[in-house]
């Protein structure tokens, strides 16, 4: 097998029985990585970049695969994606009007993950189970619904308190994390910040929902040995990879010289051979 082009991020779906099969966008394919799992897989970078939104050639990826400029145009590469409580939708100074709308001004989903441990987090609705397929979570509880990813962001940063809410990237490949009490936890938050909780509704009433019958989502990775020791591989230093593939773990892939988180690279120009 050989196959070529420019690729996107990893895609997971989750099965019937939790188990999460991937496959990777490259040129007009979507090629699935069940197969190669415990066999040796040859990635080739040809040295070329394209922005993941207008195509151009660029020498330089940013914000995961955008050109300068578009970095510097589009609203998703805004700081407020990383940062939802950051919004300014509302003020009326976002970049692309139409794009805030259709993505922001969207019912948003704060959750609880166990990736490397306990972290609370947030989605667009649609995106579940995708955004912790992402994150590499093994277990996540939905807890809140609201109207807008400013209102996410401000739950957030208010659970953020008590909880992280980013990952461990080196903890999440040595294995699996222990497991949580997701419900009680959840219960938990909901005491330490009532309150709060409450101010916030106060705020936007109707438009923020406690999911009190939400139950935890598993997801079981196809990973058949965890590294001992964590070296990150990269393309832009080693432009060929020749390994055994030995798991997939959120946007990382496993193998027995490394790990490389394949999200990094959209936009690269890849030959995948086996």
């Amino acid at each position: 097998m050989q196959i070529s082009g420019n690729i996107r991020k990893l895609q997971g779906q989750r099965q019937d029985d939790n188990a999460v099969r991937y496959a990777l966008p490259i040129g007009d394919a979507l090629l699935d990585l069940s197969p190669f799992i415990g066999k040796r897989l040859k990635l080739s970078h040809s040295g070329k970049i394209n922005c993941v939104h207008c195509g151009r050639a660029t020498k330089k990826s940013y914000q995961q695969g955008h050109c300068f400029p578009c970095m510097k145009r589009l609203a998703s590469c805004d700081l407020c994606i990383v940062k939802p409580e950051l919004c300014h939708y509302a003020k009326g100074t976002c970049r692309e009007p139409e794009w805030g709308e259709a993505h922001c001004l969207q019912d948003h989903i704060v959750y609880l993950a166990n990736t490397s441990g306990l972290k609370v987090g947030i989605t667009r609705a649609p995106n579940i189970p995708s955004r912790w397929i992402d994150q590499g979570a093994s277990a996540a509880l939905p807890i809140f619904q609201v109207a807008t990813r400013l209102q996410s962001g401000e739950l957030e940063t208010l659970f953020a308190q008590k909880l992280a809410d980013k990952s461990n990237w080196r903890a999440l490949l040595k294995g699996k994390p222990e497991a949580v009490d997701l419900i009680a936890a959840r219960d938990d938050l909901f005491i330490e910040f009532a309150s709060e909780i409450a101010a916030l509704q106060q705020k936007n009433p109707e438009q923020l929902q406690p999911l009190y019958e939400a139950q935890p989502w598993a997801l079981d990775y196809p990973v058949l040995a965890y590294p001992s020791t964590i070296r990150s591989l990269n393309l832009d230093k080693t432009p060929v990879i020749d390994a055994q593939l030995q798991g997939i773990k959120g946007q990382y892939l496993i193998f027995d010289q490394g790990v490389m988180n394949l999200r990094k690279y959209s936009g690269y120009e890849l030959t995948i051979e086996d």
